[in-house]
């Protein structure tokens, strides 16, 4: 139909995955898409994954698992990061988390076009969850295409900087006053081990490009660190989220080591315990998800944690949408 979501992009094979996957340019971001197969009952939701930082969407079995569910499965890369990323650009760096929140606005209003009258999911990972919270608070009293999601799952989300209470203190305040002269600084730098474990050259159990989700990690400079901060001050002093939220997390935090023998099995680049402690802070209606033996991003645990975490999240999505929750979550 001319005029229409659908005929506005231009849709073409993915070509990091490959048919039947497809993307497409939207603005500064890229929307992925997982069509709905023709042989299933039409969907009754839309689901939009929003990944973290050091990260892009490569996740396959997370559309497929949304999709058998009865979800029309989207993704967006967000601005400078994954399929988004240009020549030009500094991997993840942003100096607002609103240009970041501007794209989930974006892959919002063009997914209810696309999939008109479905409940909006949107599943958000580590430092996309930090945005996706902000962007559902802020469009908290929003109607239409604009509204916020009308689920909200928060993968292990980046709500607070692991550190000493110094740096997240001090250093902060320091960073905020000064930062503004160098920007583009480097103020932290190493190997992502989390990222080296899960690839399978090493022995892991995913496939991804490593120019895109990189093992050697992607540094941290001073204006995202200060962009960062800021969004998790407005965090900590209390948000108004309308819509159902849920907060899925590992059981337990440890070092992100090589020598670390549960780095399979803990999340090891966030503390668990600064998530669950400002759950509350994010809504009327927060739910918690503890996944025992899960890494940072649930999804790409090993089987027995990252099967608990999936149920248990499109249990709760599907009784979320529904308008209620029938039963807790194991």
């Amino acid at each position: 139909m001319p005029g229409s979501p659908e005929d506005a992009l231009d849709w073409r094979t993915d070509h990091l995955l490959g048919e039947p996957f497809q993307e497409a340019a939207l603005g500064p971001a890229t929307l992925v898409r997982y069509p709905h197969p023709t042989d299933r009952p039409p969907p009754r939701a839309a689901v939009i994954h929003v990944h973290g930082y050091n990260d892009y969407f490569f996740q396959e079995h997370l559309a497929r698992t949304f999709t058998a569910a009865g979800y029309a499965f989207y993704a967006v890369d967000l601005r400078a990061a994954g399929r988004s990323l240009q020549p030009d650009q500094i991997p993840h760096f942003v100096l607002d988390l609103r240009e970041q929140a501007t794209d989930i606005a974006a892959a919002a209003r063009t997914v209810r076009g696309l999939e008109p009258g479905l409940p909006l999911v949107v599943h958000a990972h580590s430092t996309g969850g930090l945005t996706a919270s902000l962007w559902a608070h802020a469009h908290r009293n929003a109607a239409g295409a604009d509204a916020g999601p009308d689920a909200l799952v928060l993968n292990s989300p980046f709500l607070d900087l692991r550190a000493p209470y110094w740096q997240r203190t001090v250093g902060t305040r320091f960073l905020d006053t000064v930062g503004r002269l160098a920007t583009t600084a480097i103020i932290s730098d190493g190997p992502s081990r989390y990222a080296e474990h899960l690839l399978a050259a090493n022995g892991g159990r995913w496939e991804f490009d490593t120019t895109l989700k990189r093992p050697e990690g992607v540094p941290g400079r001073v204006g995202w660190f200060v962009a960062i901060r800021r969004g998790q001050a407005r965090v900590a002093a209390g948000l108004e989220i309308a819509s159902p939220v849920l907060l899925a997390r590992s059981d337990s935090s440890g070092p992100d080591s090589l020598d670390n023998p549960l780095l399979d099995a803990q999340d090891t680049v966030l503390d668990v315990k600064q998530m669950a402690a400002l759950a509350p802070d994010l809504g009327q209606d927060v739910t918690e998800l503890v996944v025992p033996g899960a890494v940072h991003d649930l999804s790409l645990s090993a089987r027995g944690p990252r099967e608990a975490y999936l149920d248990g999240m499109l249990k709760w999505t599907q009784s979320s949408i529904d308008g209620h929750i029938d039963e807790p979550i194991d």
